[in-house]
């Protein structure tokens, strides 16, 4: 295992997040207490640090069950959580980014881990009705009050969350150091606008669903009576039932067969190539699970896999890249010397 700074900041994680959104049986689908702890002590034995749970992952039960797992080792762990999702459903501000929801969701969540901060705070989804200032500044009072050391976003436009940071910069504010997202061979469109955004904020990425719901592990044949079978009660699956996702799920296939690795390992080796600061955010029901997963670590896709890889899963970037990239209007941009240009943003 090796580590990155987590963004613009100095926190090192490892590069391999352990998603706990699994720790729980609540749900239908999760492992119970023992299983999760063999899990965690798993990923921590190959040097994991950077664990991500949710206040509303199995309804508290996944953060109560990190709580007493890190509980003898709180110093070494980089603790993640996230606030927004409804805790109570008939309660119009127990859900949702406004100070209120942040003030009282952190308080149960410290509560249910048992610890007197976290290490990195996420905003889980953007509710499109609290004003950005109010996020931001409620942000930096919980960490100004040393509950929460860093934080980071998820699931919300780039646009907003540009503006946050740089509202949150002018005004000396907290600012966001890393960035929560859905990116694997199957979810590419992060690569119009969130990605570039990252780079140019310096925030670190966190890829949830690396594996595309389990469509990237090979356990799927492409029948779809088959398949829906397999996944009728496994999260969000259904949707990557593509023939396109299904052709990239083969190619993947075939180049693990090549090297002799299990499918999830490469799908998420070629997460871990892209550029920037990507964590790949794993997950596991078992064991068996969660030690296959981390043999990602133990090998480099070469540039022909790779290649091969980018090709078959490649999306079209859309306006306006795609017209700033026609030669004329290059042209019209640079004239004759784009290719005497040395550009180090490129």
């Amino acid at each position: 295992m090796r580590y990155k700074l987590l963004g613009r900041s100095g926190l090192r994680v490892s590069e391999i997040s352990l998603g706990a959104l699994t720790f729980g049986e609540g749900w239908g689908n999760g492992a119970p207490k023992d299983v999760s702890r063999r899990i965690f002590d798993t990923y921590l034995d190959r040097g994991g640090n950077f664990i991500d749970t949710a206040n509303k992952y199995i309804d508290g039960t996944s953060e109560e069950y990190v709580g007493e797992f890190i509980a003898d080792k709180r110093e070494r762990i980089v603790l993640a959580t996230k606030y927004t999702l409804n805790m109570r459903p008939d309660d119009p501000n127990a859900g949702g980014n406004q100070r209120k929801n942040l003030v009282q969701s952190l308080e149960a969540s410290l509560k249910r881990l048992r610890t007197d901060y976290v290490d990195l705070y996420w905003v889980h989804s953007w509710d499109y009705m609290t004003p950005v200032d109010e996020v931001m500044r409620a942000l930096d009072d919980a960490v100004r009050a040393g509950k929460v050391l860093y934080v980071g976003i998820s699931n919300t436009p780039a646009w907003i969350v540009s503006q946050a940071n740089t509202l949150a910069e002018l005004r000396g504010w907290t600012r966001f150091v890393a960035l929560q997202i859905e990116y694997s061979l199957i979810e590419r469109t992060p690569e119009r606008e969130f990605l570039p955004m990252a780079r140019a904020h310096d925030l670190a990425i966190a890829a949830w669903a690396p594996l595309a719901g389990g469509l990237l592990t090979g356990k799927y044949s492409g029948d779809a009576k088959r398949d829906e079978a397999v996944t009728r009660r496994m999260f969000m699956n259904n949707r990557f039932f593509t023939e396109r996702n299904f052709g990239i799920a083969r190619e993947l296939g075939k180049i693990a067969r090549e090297i002799g690795r299990p499918d999830a390992q490469v799908a998420i080796n070629w997460v871990r190539r892209q550029k920037g600061v990507m964590v790949p955010i794993v997950g596991a029901r078992t064991v068996e699970q969660i030690e296959q997963n981390l043999g990602c670590l133990d090998f480099e896709l070469d540039d022909d896999h790779l290649a091969q890889l980018n090709e078959v899963s490649r999306i079209p970037l859309g306006y306006p890249h795609e017209f700033t990239s026609i030669e004329r209007i290059q042209r019209g941009l640079y004239g004759d010397m784009l290719e005497r240009i040395d550009n180090h943003r490129a």
